[in-house]
């Protein structure tokens, strides 16, 4: 239960930390597109502005003298207009014509001012209650009844008059426009970050749960496997434990009068002894090839000859057995990069597995052949097979097919573990394709060829 709670609290820890950098991120991406958003529309508007306030300027200029009224040729030249103290009529302006195609006309005013600064004349749709003097900045941005404007003022200059000094200017000509529009956009920004923020948060939230969880899971299984790993080393460590704390409880048992039981019962103990400390040696070689720690430089090993000595190792067990053992080797010599006590052990493994597990007038045939660039041994019995349920977990440590049977030839349960583990070592692999009831057949590949001319033997 304190397990369970502290990898959900570990879980839980980890998915916080995945919100807050994730949130991290999507703030700054968020306001760095808000502020990308609202700068690009601003900078477009001020372009537009500009561009109709050229375009009108360079319309005005030709037409303006410098000698007359400015109000008579005002009205001259643009009767739409407003002149300051006169009435004003609604038809469409020269500011409505100038930016057809361009943008909401209705948006736009116009105002023109004297070189003083006073107020000339306006377009009818200009904001209520603007001022009468004139503010020469170039940009100014103003509030009216709580809307928004955005002005741009620009110096006009008679068609004689070729000084360009502000001094000698005509007057001045400001072009202004509600800034509605980019308000209600930038509003409409806002309420989609406000929607979509938490929604996404939200996803992410929810995202690293799940990843979270991805990220537990292999030290989840590697805890269950460290568990499952102690609790069956308890229990194979039991076994010989408890039979040898119970034959020296009966040898202490024994009568000075009746040593003849004494020889029996220390051959029992040592014995189990033995297995203990078999099963003990197991476990640290299995332990170093998963860690990897072994020190000891690969060297050059002749594969025939190793799979040649196995075969004859094997030859009393498998005729006692009553099992046919062959062999196929060929006689062009396979070496390859290798601890050569390990790469014993691997294949010694596996083909005492398959003679025990072969019943009478059974078949095992152990083979070595190179097949590109890798030296591949297969060991095939005609043995009772193994289940396919079972197959993927053979190669578990403590597993066993027959726990009875197993545990009767003194099998640890450890002996394909330590097989696929040597194999990974040398970068190689082993793998099993087996029917029950119709054998078994174990192939291990070797990647490490190497090419020699001369002969190791």
């Amino acid at each position: 239960m304190k397990t369970s709670q502290l990898f959900r609290h570990s879980r839980l820890r980890l998915a916080v930390w995945y919100t807050l950098v994730m949130g991290v991120i999507l703030s700054l991406s968020a306001l760095g597109i808000y502020r990308s958003l609202v700068e690009s529309n601003w900078n477009a508007m001020e372009r537009e502005i500009e561009s109709i306030a050229g375009t009108l300027h360079d319309s005005l200029e030709p037409m303006l003298p410098a000698s007359e009224d400015p109000t008579t040729v005002l009205k001259r030249i643009l009767p739409e207009l407003c002149l300051v103290g006169q009435l004003c009529n609604s038809n469409p302006s020269l500011i409505e014509r100038h930016t057809t195609g361009i943008s909401d006309r209705n948006t736009y005013y116009l105002r023109l001012f004297n070189h003083q600064g006073k107020l000339l004349a306006f377009s009818p749709n200009q904001p209520d209650n603007l001022s009468q003097t004139l503010n020469s900045a170039p940009w100014q941005t103003i509030r009216n009844n709580n809307i928004r404007y955005r002005q741009f003022t620009i110096i006009l200059h008679s068609s004689d008059t070729h000084d360009l000094a502000v001094n000698s200017s005509w007057g001045y000509l400001q072009l202004g426009r509600t800034l509605q529009p980019f308000d209600a956009e930038i509003k409409r920004l806002k309420i989609i970050l406000m929607i979509g923020f938490p929604l996404v948060l939200g996803l992410v939230v929810v995202s690293s749960w799940w990843l979270s969880g991805l990220a537990m899971q292999p030290i989840y299984q590697s805890y269950q496997q460290q568990q499952q790993f102690t609790a069956n080393a308890a229990h194979e460590l039991r076994s010989p434990l408890a039979s040898l704390l119970a034959t020296i409880e009966a040898i202490l048992r024994i009568p000075p009068s009746q040593p003849q039981n004494l020889t029996k019962m220390l051959q029992t103990l040592e014995r189990q002894g033995r297995r203990l400390s078999h099963l003990i040696t197991d476990l640290l070689l299995l332990t170093s090839l998963e860690a990897q720690s072994s020190s000891q430089p690969f060297q050059s090993c002749c594969l025939n000859d190793l799979v040649s000595d196995l075969i004859e190792e094997f030859s009393e067990l498998a005729t006692i057995a009553e099992i046919d053992l062959i062999e196929q080797i060929p006689d062009k010599p396979i070496y390859i990069l290798g601890d050569e006590s390990q790469l014993y052990r691997l294949v010694s493994n596996v083909i005492g597995n398959a003679i025990q597990y072969t019943p009478n007038s059974g078949q095992v045939m152990v083979s070595l052949i190179l097949k590109e660039h890798s030296a591949l041994i297969k060991i095939k019995d005609t043995g009772i097979g193994i289940p396919k349920e079972a197959q993927k977990q053979i190669f578990e440590r403590f597993y066993r097919v027959d726990s009875d049977r197993a545990r009767k030839t003194g099998g640890t349960g450890l002996g394909l573990a330590i097989a696929q583990a040597i194999a990974y070592h040398h970068q190689g692999y082993i793998t099993v394709k087996s029917q029950l009831g119709g054998g078994s057949v174990f192939k291990i590949s070797l990647p490490q060829v190497i090419s020699c001319t001369f002969d190791f033997h």
